[in-house]
């Protein structure tokens, strides 16, 4: 199964909209969470939201994990070891204020921690070699990043947040 999560803040169409197609010729079981969006997929479970728990439990049950490239979303899976594909949300598409995701990406893509999507045909074409090769082609795959590290991570994103 696969994990689509567009994170809670903002709808990500473009990513939703691509699952959905693809899901409609293909045999893999989809399941998303779509956050704010008016959209309502064809071929794939989706639910707007999900709790914490399930959230969880959806994550660690998933084969891989397709997401925008939010920290929150990256974070989990390095720590649970789940090959993770992203493809940042775009602000020249109104999907952001600005274009942090992709610089994200592109920085966990360079460390090989992450496989990255940065439009449409690329994700199709990642979504395929999944599809054929069962499982998302990055260099290091189910990678697990030591707790220090994911602790310091989670702490400069959370303490900001608290500092505001």
């Amino acid at each position: 199964m696969i994990f689509v999560t567009v994170g809670e803040q903002l709808p990500f169409d473009r990513l939703i909209i691509a699952i959905d197609n693809w899901a409609a010729d293909s045999s893999t079981e989809v399941y998303a969470q779509i956050g704010n969006s008016q959209l309502k997929p064809k071929n794939i479970q989706y639910e707007k939201h999900i709790d914490p728990l399930e959230f969880k439990r959806v994550f660690l049950a998933a084969d891989a994990v397709i997401a925008h490239a939010g920290m929150g979303t990256i974070i989990t899976a390095l720590e649970l070891g789940k090959p993770l594909l992203v493809m940042p949300r775009q602000a020249c598409f109104g999907e952001h204020r600005n274009d942090h995701q992709r610089a994200t990406a592109k920085r966990f893509l360079e460390q090989g921690y992450i496989t990255v999507a940065n439009d449409v045909p690329e994700l199709m074409k990642k979504l395929e070699d999944l599809h054929n090769a069962n499982h998302i082609p990055t260099t290091t795959q189910n990678i697990r990043i030591s707790g220090k590290l994911i602790k310091v991570i989670h702490d400069c994103i959370f303490d900001g947040e608290n500092n505001k």
